[in-house]
């Protein structure tokens, strides 16, 4: 087990790094930080390449490392490293799986077109986890999906199931020629949620938290619904919006 004091070390500035977009992207790594989201990490495996423990944090003994590199830090690397407030001192590097996009026939899909709030993207990828969601894909504009709040959010989803960067109308294309219903969501021209039948396979898109879905996407929908809001508010939050419908689209 190594142990690292400095935070010049070549070591530490490149974990740095993986807590900026640009860093995840030029390695192809992330880190996962807190005891729930490094155990849920392990569970998958060639998932993580190394684990970061600050000293005098004990790992759980059902936690099977013995294939990976345990390297101890001092508060000061430990601090400079984490992304949360009241930090539990354990990180794993991980490696972000590149995914292909296939739609199989039966899938059950989420599309996400330019959500910003990283919040709301975990938040989407967690409900699509419960809901048995065959597959997440984000479109262009969209928080990147390793960023540490996606993370935290989605406690743990990003190890459950496929999570694909590309362009949506490549997705598009791919779901229409496997004719999987596509729905779409939006408040002019659209249909009541209900009017949609619950069963599978579909796919179903959700757009930016202010402006929803673009008109090019929207065009391209077998059918555009809507929930119906009772209340006085304007609308709903779009992650909660993609737990009601993907569960009714589900059955």
């Amino acid at each position: 087990m190594n142990f690292l004091q400095s935070l010049q070390n070549p070591q530490v500035k490149a974990w740095k790094k993986l807590t900026t977009k640009k860093g995840r992207d030029q390695s192809g790594l992330f880190l996962a930080e807190g005891f729930h989201l490094v155990e849920e990490a392990l569970k998958k495996e060639g998932t993580v390449k190394e684990l970061i423990v600050r000293e005098r944090v004990e790992l759980p003994d059902h936690f099977y490392t013995s294939d990976i590199e345990v390297t101890t830090v001092t508060d000061e690397i430990s601090e400079a490293i984490s992304e949360t407030e009241h930090s539990q001192g354990i990180f794993a590097v991980c490696k972000q799986t590149a995914q292909d996009f296939s739609a199989e026939k039966n899938g059950r899909f989420l599309l996400i077109d330019a959500v910003q709030d990283p919040g709301n993207i975990g938040t989407m990828i967690r409900t699509a986890d419960a809901a048995g969601i065959d597959a997440v894909i984000l479109g262009k504009g969209s928080a990147d999906p390793y960023n540490a709040k996606v993370l935290r959010s989605a406690q743990g989803s990003h190890f459950h199931l496929p999570i694909v960067k590309m362009d949506l109308q490549e997705a598009i294309n791919e779901l229409k020629k496997q004719r999987i219903p596509f729905y779409g969501t939006a408040l002019e021209g659209a249909e009541t949620y209900h009017s949609a039948p619950s069963e599978s396979p579909f796919a179903l898109l959700l757009g930016n938290e202010g402006a929803g879905v673009s008109m090019e996407w929207l065009s391209q929908t077998d059918k555009n619904l809507f929930i119906p809001l009772y209340g006085k508010s304007e609308s709903l939050n779009v992650a909660v919006a993609a737990g009601i419908l993907l569960y009714h689209l589900r059955g």
